[in-house]
């Protein structure tokens, strides 16, 4: 009867295709009105599959792939964050079983399990193209065999995370603020993980946190206001677990908020439930950072998820790494950047990928990444664009990197340009004989006859 009944919608899909197009339905501009009678059979999901195929490849649009590749799952099981992680995608066979796998990432995923552990949600692997081995979701989550490669680089720790760890998994690089590693295991596995070495339980190194000790460190250092939880994915704990954690760290005087920083919102958008987002409003101020690379990401689940976290008062940032292939044109970025506002995100960072290992076919240009910027400020609304940065590598922290506005600054003047290239002299007060000017620049053509 299914064989039957699958029959029966390719049918009637081929004889739609050849009737009148004179009335166009959403999902298919180039389909007939008609379509809309298939509705009752509950087909949609597939319909939105072929779309991702049939050009909605940009993200442009909020649409949900499920169930996708994975048809026969009932969908109070599909929206159980538990089967997700129980049923995630992880391993060579259940990649061939529903995709084209190139040479290069079936031999990276033979030997993924020497470096990151490969496992993808079924959520986001939907998202991921059959027969496209340039899909800019699959280069995030599929090994492929240049991670083996070595550049001279590459680094395990390009952070220098492990040189400023006072306690095992709190890292204290910043004045006033701290990192704390709370588990080594997250609900997908970027191949470009700046934490490599100790997330997913396969790399060199274990990630072993001393939460006792951590509180402790916490307690005494006063200095400290602002604790951001990661590792790992701390939205993995169950809200119980979670919620001693937060209550532990709220009891301390001296810390003011509290941030997560996951990608489960992306990865496992079926895991921020009302109740997840009752308790952590219990917290404030709490914010969250999540990652977001590609608009295709954010599909009508996500949204919701993050228009759920938003309407219990968390204030919501976007952290994006610049990854070629994925994100390194000015158009993906844009669509990105007008999309998570519309979830009520603020685009917080747009990251220069880290030198970690077996990372640089993944690493655009910094070039790149400022001509992005440069092709966002002034041409959308100022809360698109988020800040460039590079984290020094061995640890010298996150380092803003602007284009070029500051021509030349003394204490008589700024000589600025805006972002038409117009150049413009605003008088400096001079007053303050301390102040360290910017280096004398020379004038470019164009930028005085542009």
């Amino acid at each position: 009867m299914r064989g039957q009944t699958a029959s029966l919608v390719l049918l009637l899909v081929i004889v739609l295709e050849h009737e009148s197009e004179s009335a166009e339905c959403v999902t298919h501009p180039k389909v007939p009105l008609l379509t809309q009678s298939l509705r009752p059979l509950a087909f949609v999901p597939h319909i939105k599959m072929l779309t991702l195929a049939d050009g909605k490849k940009d993200g442009k649009e909020f649409i949900s792939m499920a169930p996708g590749y994975f048809p026969e799952i009932a969908p109070e099981l599909w929206n159980d964050w538990k089967w997700q992680l129980k049923n995630r995608v992880t391993t060579l066979a259940q990649l061939e079983q529903h995709l084209t796998l190139s040479e290069e990432e079936r031999a990276g995923v033979l030997l993924s399990g020497d470096k990151l552990a490969l496992a993808i949600t079924p959520h986001f692997f939907n998202l991921i193209e059959r027969d496209n081995p340039d899909c800019p979701i699959r280069r995030q989550v599929i090994p492929r065999i240049e991670e083996t490669w070595a550049s001279p680089y590459d680094m395990a720790d390009p952070c220098g995370e492990d040189s400023h760890m006072p306690v095992p998994g709190l890292v204290h690089r910043y004045p006033d603020r701290v990192l704390f590693l709370v588990t080594d295991r997250c609900a997908s596995y970027c191949r470009y993980c700046t934490r490599s070495r100790v997330v997913s339980g396969v790399g060199k190194q274990e990630l072993h946190t001393e939460f006792e000790a951590a509180f402790k460190y916490l307690e005494e250092h006063t200095e400290v206001r602002d604790v951001l939880l990661s590792g790992g994915d701390a939205l993995l704990f169950s809200d119980a677990k979670l919620e001693k954690m937060l209550s532990r760290l709220r009891a301390i005087p001296h810390i003011e908020f509290l941030r997560i920083g996951t990608r489960v919102p992306i990865f496992l958008p079926q895991r921020i439930t009302p109740e997840l987002c009752a308790m952590l409003q219990k917290y404030h101020p709490l914010w969250m950072s999540i990652h977001v690379n590609h608009p295709r990401e954010l599909t009508t689940e996500v949204r919701a998820a993050l228009e759920r976290l938003a309407d219990h008062g968390i204030p919501l940032g976007n952290q994006s790494v610049l990854l070629a292939g994925v994100n390194d044109d000015l158009e993906t970025m844009k669509t990105l950047v007008h999309k998570l506002l519309i979830c009520r995100v603020r685009p917080y960072y747009l990251y220069q990928c880290d030198l970690i290992n077996g990372s640089s076919h993944l690493r655009a240009s910094v070039a790149k990444g400022i001509e992005i910027i440069e092709g966002l400020r002034g041409h959308t609304t100022g809360y698109a664009v988020p800040q460039f940065v590079i984290d020094a590598p061995g640890g010298g922290g996150k380092v803003p990197i602007n284009p070029g506005y500051v021509l030349y600054h003394d204490q008589e003047k700024i000589v600025i340009r805006n972002y038409e290239g117009k150049i413009f002299e605003y008088p400096e007060t001079g007053g303050d004989q301390s102040v360290q000017f910017a280096p004398q620049r020379e004038y470019h053509d164009e930028y005085l006859y542009s």
